[in-house]
């Protein structure tokens, strides 16, 4: 017999005369509080269940139905939700993951979309493949997090910390980075360009974002929005910037070997101390 009591007070939320919770149906359930640290809840059903505040730490959640449950201030550090649906994909279906804990859970080729992601620890966690297009992360903490292949079309990344993050062949077209600090962020080097791709940030808006010494080598940032973004010491060199808005940037120590700028927007960007930037002869009154 299984029981899954509240770590609050002990109460019994839910048994089971069952040995394992493995593909267990608890959908609509309401384990709000629930210790279920290193519970075995693969394949199981979890779908608009109440788990906010509850202890999932460790937990294995492979290929669970999570689609619209509630785990606002759930704590998942070290959990596995490989393959996990939180999400149907439509709006409003996404999981509810507001100030989550999911540092160093594992994520990848989880179904994200539309999940309300704001204000969770997602530092050191593995989000490789995982669908996160139209999700919340706004002032979530993704320090350190891989994320190569995921893909964030249209999230909302805004204010998020992407410190020191993977971002090797990331989709984040149409994506809002509007503060978003992607210092020191990585996207590919030399010896993984054969077998990883760059990030594409196709219209993404990057207002005022902080990308001091990220490396943005090949990346493709056509028509991004760059105004007044911080871009010290970032190397862009081979980036497609094609319609990219670096109005008021700072491009300071800003390698662009090998970059177009003939139509990128560049009005009161400094580039007299940028790295390598063939900057038209109409428009070199702007450095």
């Amino acid at each position: 017999m299984i029981e899954i009591k509240s770590k609050k007070n002990g109460e019994i939320l839910f048994s089971t005369s069952a040995d394992t919770l493995v593909g267990v149906d608890l959908r609509e359930a309401d384990l709000t509080d629930a210790d279920l640290s290193k519970a075995d809840l693969r394949q199981a059903n979890l779908s608009h269940v109440d788990l906010s505040y509850a202890n999932l730490e460790q937990a294995q959640l492979q290929q669970a139905n999570l689609i619209g449950a509630h785990l606002a201030h759930a704590k998942l550090d070290y959990a596995n939700l490989t393959e996990t649906r939180l999400s149907d994909g439509t709006p409003f279906s996404g999981a509810i993951l507001f100030e989550a804990g999911l540092h160093r859970a594992k994520l990848v080729g989880a179904d994200l979309r539309y999940a309300d992601l704001h204000q969770a620890d997602l530092s050191y966690a593995i989000l490789s493949k995982a669908f996160l297009q139209g999700a919340d992360l706004h002032q979530a903490n993704l320090r350190c997090t891989h994320l190569c292949g995921a893909m964030f079309i249209g999230a909302n990344l805004s204010a998020s910390d992407l410190r020191q993050t993977n971002l090797c062949n990331v989709h984040l077209n149409s994506a809002n980075l509007m503060g978003a600090n992607l210092s020191e962020a990585l996207s590919i080097n030399n010896d993984e360009q054969k077998t990883h791709k760059p990030p594409t940030l196709v219209g993404a808006n990057l207002t005022r974002a902080i990308l001091v010494g990220a490396n943005l080598s090949y990346a493709v940032l056509k028509d991004a929005n760059l105004y007044h973004a911080d871009l010290r010491n970032t190397n862009l060199s081979y980036a497609l910037l094609g319609g990219a808005h670096l109005r008021r940037a700072n491009v300071a120590d800003a390698d662009f070997t090998g970059v177009e700028l003939a139509a990128v927007i560049m009005d009161f960007a400094n580039f007299s101390k940028a790295k390598n930037a063939d900057i038209p002869s109409y428009k070199r009154n702007l450095r």
